[in-house]
């Protein structure tokens, strides 16, 4: 029985759903159900009753969920203590970040930071929002910024930043490159790179949302979900790809990228950035980068 197991086990007794429960934990439905199985074989009972539409506990589950919390309670409190001693050490702040943040917040926002704080030690973590998530809960980073997914796990806190502008990214031999703006329907019958919605959702469902809000159907040729993927793909003519402005910093010979012709106010073309971290951790370095980071929001959103 590992604490993984039972935090898995307490979100679906709280939600009696599997899929809101994997949303507030930022796992995939069939990793929650592979946690769970684990810990009725470890425990040799059965403690959830799964039919198509509905969950519940067995008597055996009821029992344990009083229990599981107690644990885990003691368990975050021991880890928000330590962390709070440790507030002040030399250790670096563990800063994870979804790939465009990486590429176009995070070196402006360092760069500040040095500013204020050259001897403040800092790490970078690149990953999906999907893997951030589980690992600002386990206590691996410390801060993360990541698309804001629909459910968030209560102890986790998220602020909402700003928007990053979509652009579309297309070979310089497309027929299109040269334009200084494109509109989707110069798209129409275009083959189309997007990543997987369970993994990247947001990027996902704005490609389709705007082919559909255009009456068209988007014809998709390729998924991958890495952006720097994505972009090698452009690069050898399999498609185009809609990704955030701030890919186009990601250098890769032969790629253009074409803003979005969109009605001036509208979000169709945007992107939500948040930025998270662990309720009741108190830590003085990760305070000190969201000063920076609040201080300069305005400057750092005009670039995305």
């Amino acid at each position: 029985m590992e604490l993984g197991q039972l935090r898995c086990f307490a979100m679906v007794a709280e939600e009696l759903h599997f899929g809101r429960a994997a949303q507030k934990l930022g796992m995939l439905p069939a990793s929650l159900g592979r946690h769970i199985r684990l810990l009725e074989e470890s425990l040799g009972t059965q403690l959830l009753l799964r039919t198509t539409r509905n969950v519940g506990l067995t008597s055996e589950g009821t029992t344990l969920l009083p229990q599981a919390r107690q644990l885990l309670e003691q368990s975050d409190g021991i880890v928000a203590r330590f962390r709070a001693m440790g507030g002040n050490s030399a250790k670096p702040l563990r800063i994870g970040a979804i790939d465009s943040a990486a590429a176009g917040l995070l070196p402006m926002l360092l760069q500040d930071l040095r500013a204020v704080r050259p001897d403040m030690a800092t790490q970078l973590i690149e990953d999906k929002t999907i893997r951030l998530l589980p690992r600002l809960l386990s206590g691996r980073i410390d801060l993360a910024f990541i698309r804001p997914p629909d459910a968030v796990d209560h102890r986790i806190k998220t602020v909402r930043l700003f928007h990053e502008t979509a652009v579309v990214a297309m070979s310089v031999h497309h027929r299109l490159a040269e334009r200084p703006h494109v509109a989707i329907r110069e798209l129409e019958d275009e083959p189309l790179i997007v990543p997987e919605r369970r993994s990247r959702p947001h990027s996902h469902d704005l490609t389709i949302k705007l082919f559909t809000e255009a009456g068209l159907q988007a014809r998709i040729a390729q998924l991958a979900d890495e952006k720097q993927t994505i972009v090698n793909l452009v690069a050898a003519r399999i498609g185009i790809a809609i990704v955030p402005q701030w890919t186009a910093r990601l250098a890769v010979s032969g790629v253009v990228y074409v803003p979005l012709a969109i009605e001036p106010g509208a979000m169709t073309n945007k992107l939500p950035l948040s930025v998270a971290w662990l309720k009741g951790a108190r830590d003085p370095a990760r305070d000190r980068i969201l000063e920076v980071l609040n201080r300069n929001l305005s400057r750092y959103e005009e670039s995305a």
